[in-house]
């Protein structure tokens, strides 16, 4: 879907949305939900793109391949958790979203030690 599509159809769901939570604010949360699904989908398109790109990236520069898994996995945990945040935050659960970031700024952490590591071995053995 254009950029275009997407806006169209969450100011338009959005505006459904307004409409239904005078009498039933339960139905705006699950157009926010259905909205944002679609969205979601929509992204994981454009995320198989820049997949792409960034495996042409890593041939040019000869990369490991386990330093581009773990970019696509915080690339995934980063996207995931904004989501899945987010929906919380629409449904008014403002803890559990913080919850859901501070897990995924911990789980990109815990993936990015062994790239850390391996820059304090090259750096001890230039070093060295």
């Amino acid at each position: 879907m254009s950029i275009i599509q997407i806006c169209a159809a969450a100011v338009a769901g959005m505006l459904l949305a307004v409409q239904f939570k005078a009498q039933k604010p339960e139905y705006g949360i699950y157009i926010s939900i259905a909205l944002s699904l679609l969205i979601f989908f929509s992204v994981l398109e454009k995320i198989e793109t820049i997949a792409e790109v960034i495996r042409k990236i890593g041939t040019y520069i000869s990369v490991d391949d386990m330093y581009m898994g773990t970019l696509f996995k915080m690339l995934g945990i980063t996207y995931v958790a904004e989501f899945a945040s987010n929906i919380c935050k629409d449904a008014g659960y403002q803890t559990i979203a913080r919850q859901i970031e501070i897990f995924g700024k911990l789980a990109i952490m815990v993936l990015s030690f062994p790239v850390l590591l391996a820059i304090l071995d090259t750096i001890r053995k230039v070093l060295s």
